[in-house]
């Protein structure tokens, strides 16, 4: 059955600040931080160190087995879809009408570089059999949709830091259509490795605040000097309404609209005019006016560059009103799971009528004319919100929610 609503009714969450959904949710609603410094030998000679890590081992909830053959990414898939299947009520679906969509930045980097490691110091004998199942992007969709036994196809869109805000809007895409009555969508990622935090310290994207790393994501602020490179997953259970309703579900939110565009300007530089027309193509889809919008969860990474462009963009497509949160100033950047946990940030403040505040803002960029959630909390009931996610590439992605 094509169109009508979809409803969201189970989420799962492993993040810098939590192991789980309801862990992260205290955390960021609480200002707190998950940005430590690394002390491990082997970054001790990069020149950031700065990083958002999970707080526990997704392998722990795995078995031994499941464990050695996943990467940490594939792992915290896994481990994050068993909590929004259950969260959902573990929903009766025809395999044939359960589809998957999972985002990467840029999948199983880690696995990556230490099967490069083996080779070149022991040879390719020594190779793990299990080095391609475990690097391929497409990875943590393959095995969510077998652990699920979801047959309506697993997708991965890899569109760097948009790719779990572009998953959601492919899966609710999947069901408007009629080709899903479910899906579990979302990203995930774990990037952290020398490779990957020497690379962007060497593009001068990175925080150094080595003195303050608490303090080091400071999202909008005057002294913000860059991103924190985190890890993390998010995964939502996305429902044609009519069938959730139907098997009595509990609904957090509806997904009801999103935009999707590219920038066609530079591979690094944002366009704050792509990310306007993102933010109109989702309000459009969704029926809403510019004024409907009474919370926004920004991309906000913390560059200098980044955060006036998307504050320019919001004031393009919606004006300044609405309040403004950014909970990358507590986990740090996650890319391709960013946008996902951006979105469930974005619904559980629609649910709990609470919107987390943006920690480390202490002098708002005088460029930026926002309202941004500070300090602490807000208690807001709002008619709508969105959520914005853009990457590298000039890919730009936003996500309208109303309240169930």
């Amino acid at each position: 059955m094509a169109g009508g609503e979809v409803v969201v009714t189970g989420m799962g969450a492993m993040t810098p600040v939590g192991a789980d959904l309801h862990a992260s949710w205290n955390a960021l609603t609480a200002g707190t931080s998950g940005i430590p410094t690394l002390e491990e030998p082997w970054a001790a000679d990069l020149p950031v160190r700065l990083v958002g890590q999970l707080p526990a081992d997704p392998a722990a909830s795995l078995s031994y087995r499941e464990g050695r053959r996943l990467d940490r990414c594939e792992q915290m898939a896994v481990v994050t879809a068993r909590e929004a299947w259950g969260d959902a009520g573990t929903p009766a679906v025809e395999p044939e009408r359960l589809s998957v969509v999972i985002g990467t930045g840029i999948g199983g980097v880690r696995t990556t570089l230490s099967q490069q490691q083996v080779l070149m110091e022991a040879g390719p004998r020594k190779l793990s059999p299990h080095a391609i199942t475990m690097l391929m992007a497409n990875g943590p969709a393959a095995w969510v949709s077998i652990d699920l036994g979801a047959r309506g196809g697993a997708r991965t869109p890899v569109s760097a830091c948009a790719s779990g805000a572009e998953a959601i809007a492919d899966g609710m895409e999947m069901i408007r259509r009629g080709s899903a009555d479910v899906v579990v969508a979302g990203g995930v990622e774990a990037p952290i490795a020398g490779l990957t935090l020497g690379a962007f310290a060497q593009m001068k994207a990175l925080s150094t605040r080595h003195d303050d790393p608490e303090g080091a994501s400071r999202p909008f602020d005057a002294d913000r000097d860059g991103f924190v490179l985190g890890e993390g997953a998010g995964l939502v259970v996305l429902e044609r309404a009519e069938f959730a309703r139907a098997r009595g579900a509990r609904v957090y939110a509806t997904v009801a609209g999103a935009g999707m565009t590219s920038d066609a300007h530079d591979i690094v530089a944002a366009d704050p005019g792509g990310q306007a027309r993102a933010i109109r193509i989702a309000l459009r889809t969704a029926g809403l006016a510019p004024t409907d919008i009474g919370l926004v969860h920004a991309h906000a990474t913390s560059t200098p560059v980044g955060d006036p462009l998307e504050a320019e963009a919001l004031t393009q497509a919606i004006g300044n009103h609405a309040a403004v949160t950014a909970s990358k100033s507590m986990t740090g950047h996650l890319l391709g799971a960013s946008g996902a946990i951006g979105a469930i940030v974005a619904i559980l403040s629609l649910h709990h009528k609470l919107i987390p505040p943006t920690r480390n803002l202490e002098h708002l960029d005088p460029a930026i004319k926002l309202d941004i959630v500070a300090d602490k909390a807000r208690r807001e009931n709002v008619h709508a919100a969105i959520g914005n996610s853009f990457g590298f590439g000039g890919h730009n992605v936003t996500l309208a929610f109303k309240p169930a």
